[in-house]
């Protein structure tokens, strides 16, 4: 199997491909921050074909996000597997990645994306051709459990996704139907991990160590991918890691920690063709900046400033004054979350 963070026993930690979020300077992020694996957007097979520009943009990545994989969509066997080779021809990822997952009506529509579990023969085609397109580059799939509670094909779709070729599968624990409500379907993850001899990489619901530790304790699942609970929180990787390694949860972070993230990420931003486009400002990443306050002492505040922001030197100074603001409160909660955890520990 060519892709060695599977091996040794090891459980790794997939940032899941989410489109509008996870670009190439969150993922970078993410990884800095104790990811494994990220995954790009998933980008239209057939954009990469025709040459759009924005379509290479959003797939570009540097090499400290490796392993990195590239998530293409279609619905013609043929296009995907041409876009495939010109992916790897450019870029050289680690892995293609194939959504056959995603329940959005502008995705589904072209008969892509989770409506492809509808016709498990089409959807095993169109693996095996890009794995024929690619050979020696690993090629994986991200499926969801079903269409709707009528119609679930998870083990039967992991199943051909093996028989094609493809190398590991990532199942979303949730239907087409259900989108990203309601609890996911672990034990469906668990069905269809038992059923092939590929890695299962389990979605849907994860927020904590603890999470982890269920899914590895009562499954063959491989790996886990987190998506929304990393969209505000990128530290959650690190801290999944270092309470899985010591049994302990580690210090809650304190508002330079967050702040110095914070800036960070803008700074990093800042070095993407969108600083040209808006003339250099922060406007257009403040939504982005925002997720990252999340659970911050004083967020509400913290997003207040970082909605007039206009520049790097605007950011600095709304941090420090916010850490000047409020480092005594922020310090009272981490003494208290210290105490509980102890507390806990001891129990």
């Amino acid at each position: 199997m060519a892709l060695s963070w599977f091996q040794d026993g090891k459980f790794p930690l997939y940032l899941a491909p989410m489109a509008g979020f996870t670009d190439t300077v969150f993922r970078q992020l993410c990884r800095s921050e104790g990811a494994d694996v990220v995954v790009s957007e998933f980008v239209l097979a057939d954009a990469l074909i025709h040459g759009d520009s924005a379509t290479w943009e959003t797939v570009d990545f540097s090499e400290d996000q490796r392993p990195m994989g590239i998530q293409i969509f279609g619905s013609s066997s043929g296009v995907m597997a041409e876009a495939a080779q010109r992916l790897v021809d450019r870029h050289q990822p680690d892995f293609i990645d194939l959504n056959f997952g995603c329940p959005s009506d502008k995705v589904t529509c072209r008969d892509a994306g989770s409506s492809l579990l509808r016709n498990p023969a089409k959807l095993q085609s169109i693996a095996a051709a890009v794995v024929r397109a690619l050979p020696g580059l690993p090629v994986t799939g991200k499926i969801r459990v079903g269409w709707d509670d009528s119609s679930i094909v998870a083990t039967d779709v992991a199943r051909r996704l093996e028989d094609a070729g493809v190398e590991a599968v990532a199942i979303h624990g949730r239907t087409k139907e259900q989108g990203y409500t309601g609890q996911a379907r672990w034990h469906l993850i668990y069905e269809a991990a038992e059923a092939v001899n590929i890695p299962v990489i389990g979605n849907g619901n994860i927020e904590s160590a603890a999470d982890i530790e269920r899914v590895r304790s009562e499954s063959r699942v491989a790996g886990a991918m987190i998506g929304r609970a990393a969209l505000g929180y990128p530290w959650i990787f690190g801290e999944i890691k270092h309470m899985l390694a010591t049994g302990e949860r580690p210090p809650r972070l304190t508002l330079e920690k967050r702040w110095e993230t914070i800036i960070r990420f803008a700074e990093m931003l800042s070095s993407r063709p969108a600083r040209q486009k808006f003339g250099g400002q922060l406007r257009w990443m403040r939504p982005k900046l925002s997720k990252l306050t999340k659970d911050m002492t004083a967020c509400k505040k913290a997003r207040g400033g970082l909605a007039q922001v206009n520049s790097i030197e605007e950011l600095r100074v709304l941090a420090a004054d916010h850490i000047a603001r409020y480092a005594d409160a922020d310090k009272a909660i981490l003494s208290r979350d210290k105490h509980a955890g102890a507390q806990a520990i001891v129990a």
